[in-house]
């Protein structure tokens, strides 16, 4: 399965952006569906394969803290710094980041799971 991470990205001069992510591959647009469409080109696909596709919302809940949020975030500036000068994180903070946004995917099947059971369903 495939996990594409969506990221809003503010910049004063340009307003609001979105970044979609997934592994090494990214792309960006003006909406979430442009930057999605933007990478899936990118992606590689088989007949079997899925896509689970997160929005970054910017509310801390029970499932991802803001801790877990700020940390995430700030690990991103390093990595897309690290990227704009071609170069890697360093294993143990690549690793880090890793974990955070598996968190967050797994938060997101937890709100989902409790939305869910919240509407009976």
């Amino acid at each position: 399965m495939t996990t594409v991470a969506v990221l809003p990205e503010t910049n004063r001069d340009t307003g609001t952006t979105y970044r979609a992510v997934a592994g090494s591959k990214q792309s960006s647009g003006k909406t979430i569906g442009e930057a999605i469409d933007a990478l899936t080109p990118q992606l590689a696909h088989d007949d079997n394969s899925a896509t689970l596709i997160i929005v970054q919302q910017h509310q801390p809940d029970r499932f991802f803290t803001a801790e877990q949020q700020q940390r995430r975030e700030q690990l991103m500036t390093e990595w897309r710094a690290a990227r704009d000068a071609g170069k890697e994180l360093p294993p143990e903070v690549g690793a880090e980041l890793e974990e955070l946004v598996l968190a967050e995917v797994r938060a997101a099947g937890q709100r989902a799971a409790a939305l869910l059971s919240q509407t009976g369903q």
